[in-house]
């Protein structure tokens, strides 16, 4: 009987022993908390960099417009244009006839220059719309008959007409030429009179034209035995001739 407290003596070191781990830890709740760091103390993601923008190529620079050959005065009522190949008749059907013409009675003046040869040459014509423009010249001035001044050079007689008829008039859509705008002037059907500005030498392609169609591309391999249907015929421009 006096050897069990002995043994409950010995035991109790290894159940305090036991017991010790479980001391040591502290409870879950008695930990101090890691403290929280601030969201501005953390490290930002880093963003991602907008991409830059492609810099813009330079605008460049129109290159100076090359200054006009100044016209010539051949001496023998017409003038030459240096910067085209033209040659003008230096006075217009009004001066020339006292007269103003409908586009259809235009015809009958150019007749009387290539009968008669005017300044040798038989080959007289109403200019297109982009002849008659190569003449406006802004910075020059020639008084028109009327005494107003409009933007032609002055090498051509003045009393002038500052109007012409235009290659692109027809009897359904009239067309004439106003240097005091710088432009066509177009009216509805009706008698209307104007003068004309004779004109010779190769005629340059209209304003409005269309660039040549690019070649034609060969057509797709069809199956076997269908056949390629046959291209449509162009259909004929209309003539810009009045009857």
């Amino acid at each position: 009987m006096e050897d069990k407290p002995k043994e409950e003596t010995e035991k109790k070191p290894e159940a305090e022993t036991a017991k010790a781990p479980a001391e040591d830890k502290a409870p879950a709740a008695d930990k101090p908390a890691a403290a929280a760091k601030p969201a501005g103390d953390k490290p930002a993601a880093a963003a991602k960099a907008a991409p830059k923008a492609a810099p813009k190529a330079a605008a460049k620079a129109k290159p100076a417009a090359k200054p006009k050959d100044p016209l010539v005065d051949n001496g023998d009522g017409t003038i030459t244009d240096p910067n085209t190949g033209y040659m003008w008749k230096q006075s217009d059907a009004w001066l020339d006839m006292h007269k103003f013409y409908t586009f259809a009675q235009a015809q009958e003046y150019l007749d009387k220059l290539n009968k008669e040869k005017f300044a040798g040459y038989e080959d007289w014509r109403m200019p297109n719309k982009a002849e008659a423009a190569t003449l406006v010249e802004k910075g020059k001035e020639c008084l028109d008959k009327n005494g107003t001044m409009f933007p032609l050079d002055p090498i051509f007689t003045a009393g002038r007409v500052c109007n012409t008829w235009i290659t692109e008039c027809t009897e359904e859509k009239v067309i004439r030429f106003d240097y005091k705008i710088g432009g066509e002037m177009i009216y509805p059907p009706a008698e209307v009179w104007s003068s004309i500005y004779a004109v010779r030498g190769e005629a340059k392609p209209k304003e409005d034209a269309k660039p040549a169609a690019a070649a034609a591309k060969p057509a797709p391999k069809t199956a076997e035995g269908d056949k390629p249907e046959a291209a449509a015929k162009p259909t004929p421009a209309a003539s810009t001739k009045a009857d």
